[in-house]
C-alpha cells in the first residue's frame, strides 16, 4: 500500500492516498473530491467552524433527542439543506474504497434481505469532550469499552478513557512523549519508542494493547504507571500494525497477538511478553481473531479469501471464499461455530466453522467497506460499521433479518459492546463533529426512558 502523510495539527495522520468518505461542505452538492490530497482536514467537516467542541452544552442528552435536538448537535436548521437531503446527497456521492475492481453484479442477489427500522439500542448520550481520531482508513479499530461506564478510545496521541457515569474524558497515555518499557530482562526484546502514532488497538482484562504505524507494540496495564512493554515488532518499510487482541489460549493463560503488514501474526505472553510464536502468511494480514475457546484462529487480510488456522501452530485448517475484495474486520460468536467476516466488497459473511464450503448469510452495507465487527459477550447481537454514517445491529435469534440502522454523519473510528451487552459505542471521527455516542440495551419488559 502506498502512504502518504497528511500533517494536522496534533497529529500526522497516514492514510493510503484515498479516503473512503465525502466530507461534509456548505455546498454537498459539489462533485465530491477523491483521492484526497494536500491536507488531512478533507476529512472533516468544513461548516460551523465556529462552533465551540470542547463546550460541554454540545453535548445531546437523550432527552433532548426526543426533544428534537440532532443526537450529534449539527444544527439542521442553521443549514441551507435538510439532514434527509444531505443523506440523500451523500449516498449517491460516496465513493467505496475498492483495491480490487471485480464485477459486483451479483452480489446483491446474494444478501439476506432485512427488516430495517427495530430498536435494540436506545440513543442516551452523546459527547464532544472526548473525540476518536484516525491514523489509517482501513483500520477502525480504535474503540474499547471495558464496562458500560469505562470506554478507551485514541484521541490524536493520547489514549483516553471516558467515564460515562462522570462524564469526564482523561488521558492515560500520551505516545507522543518518549515510551521506556518498565519490564526489562535478558532476551526481552523491548524498546524505547517516541511519537507513535497508533493504528489499532483492544482492551481487555486490565491490559491495554496498541500497535503503530510504523510496526511498533505497546502493552499497558490500567493499574499501573507507565508502560510494561513496548517494542518494534518489523523495521520493514511496510510495517504497520494492522490488528491487535487478548485472548485466553486453552490453558488458560492470557496471550497478546498481534498482525502486520509483513505478513506475519506474531503471539505474545501477557505475563512476561516473551514471543511466543509467529506465523507468516502469503499477504499482508489485515486482522486477526481467535475463537472463544482459543484453539481456532481467524486469518484476513490482502487476499479475497479468509483463512482459518490452528492457534498454536498457525496451520492453514481451512479457506473462506467468496469476498471479492480484501478483508479488514472479523468477530466470532461467543458459542464459536460462527464466524463472522468484513470486507470491502460492502459485505459481512457469517462462516459456519463446521461446514467452510460456503458461508451461511451474507449481510450488506449501504454505502461503504464493512470496517468493524462486534457480537455482544451473549450473542444476541451483531454490529456492523461502515467507515462512515452507518453502524447496522443484526439480531441474530431472528436469523440476521432483523435489523436496527443507526444514521450518523462522520467516519467511524470503532464500535464497541459493553461487556455486559448492556451498552453499545460508537466513535466518530471528525475536526467538528467528532464524538463518542453512547446507545442503551432496550428492556421492552422493563424498559425505562432515561430522563437525563
Amino acid at each position: 500500500m502506498a502512504q502518504f502523510h497528511f500533517n494536522n495539527d496534533e497529529l500526522e495522520y497516514v492514510v493510503d492516498g484515498y479516503y473512503d468518505a465525502a466530507d461534509f461542505d456548505d455546498d454537498p452538492f459539489r462533485e465530491v473530491e477523491s483521492p484526497r490530497a494536500n491536507n488531512f482536514d478533507g476529512v472533516d467537516t468544513d461548516f460551523e467552524d465556529d462552533f465551540e467542541a470542547s463546550n460541554p452544552t454540545t453535548d445531546t442528552s437523550a432527552l433532548e433527542a426526543r426533544n428534537g435536538k440532532d443526537i450529534q448537535g449539527i444544527p439542521w436548521e442553521r443549514l441551507n439543506f435538510t439532514r434527509d437531503k444531505y443523506r440523500e446527497t451523500r449516498l449517491k456521492q460516496y465513493k467505496n474504497y475498492e483495491n480490487l475492481s471485480r464485477p459486483r453484479e451479483e452480489i446483491e442477489k446474494d444478501c439476506l434481505e432485512v427488516e430495517k427500522g427495530k430498536t435494540f439500542y436506545d440513543f442516551q448520550f452523546n459527547t464532544r469532550l472526548v473525540k476518536s481520531t484516525i491514523v489509517h482508513f482501513q483500520l477502525r479499530n480504535l474503540l474499547w469499552a471495558t464496562s458500560k461506564h469505562d470506554v478507551y478510545l485514541m484521541q490524536n496521541y493520547s489514549l483516553m478513557h471516558w467515564s460515562s457515569l462522570l462524564r469526564r474524558g482523561k488521558e492515560v497515555l500520551n505516545v507522543a512523549k518518549p515510551i521506556v518499557p518498565t519490564i526489562k530482562r535478558p532476551g526481552l526484546s523491548a524498546q524505547s519508542l517516541n511519537r507513535v502514532q497508533i493504528s489499532t488497538m483492544a482492551v481487555k482484562d486490565n491490559l491495554m494493547v496498541a500497535g503503530g504505524f510504523h510496526g511498533e507494540l505497546i502493552c499497558k496495564y490500567l493499574d499501573e504507571p507507565g508502560v510494561a512493554f513496548c517494542t518494534n515488532l518489523t523495521t520493514d518499510d511496510n510495517a504497520i500494525t494492522n490488528t491487535v487482541d487478548v485472548f485466553q489460549s486453552p490453558n488458560g493463560s492470557k496471550r497478546v497477538i498481534a498482525a502486520n503488514n509483513d505478513a506475519k501474526v506474531r503471539i505474545f505472553d501477557a505475563e512476561n511478553f516473551s514471543c511466543l510464536n509467529r506465523f507468516s502468511y502469503d499477504w499482508s494480514v489485515n486482522n486477526t481473531s481467535v475463537s472463544p475457546d482459543g484453539k481456532l484462529l481467524a486469518v484476513l487480510g490482502d487476499s479475497t479469501e479468509c483463512l482459518i488456522a490452528d492457534a498454536q501452530s498457525g496451520k492453514v485448517a481451512g479457506n473462506l471464499k467468496g469476498h471479492l475484495d480484501y478483508s479488514f474486520a472479523s468477530a466470532w460468536h461467543p458459542d464459536g461455530r460462527i464466524l463472522a467476516s468484513g470486507n470491502q466488497d460492502t459485505t459481512c459473511r457469517l462462516w459456519d466453522i463446521r461446514n467452510l464450503s460456503q458461508s451461511l448469510t451474507v449481510l450488506k452495507g449501504n454505502m461503504g467497506a464493512i470496517r468493524a465487527l462486534k457480537f455482544t459477550s451473549d450473542g444476541r447481537f451483531l454490529a456492523m460499521a461502515e467507515p462512515a454514517d452507518f453502524v447496522h445491529v443484526f439480531d441474530t435469534e431472528s436469523g440476521y433479518v432483523k435489523c436496527q440502522e443507526i444514521d450518523l454523519f462522520g467516519e467511524i473510528a470503532g464500535i464497541s459492546f459493553s461487556p455486559d451487552k448492556e451498552s453499545l459505542f460508537v466513535g466518530v471521527a471528525d475536526r467538528t463533529y467528532g464524538s463518542l455516542l453512547e446507545f442503551n440495551r432496550r428492556h421492552y419488559n422493563q424498559y425505562l426512558d432515561s430522563i437525563f
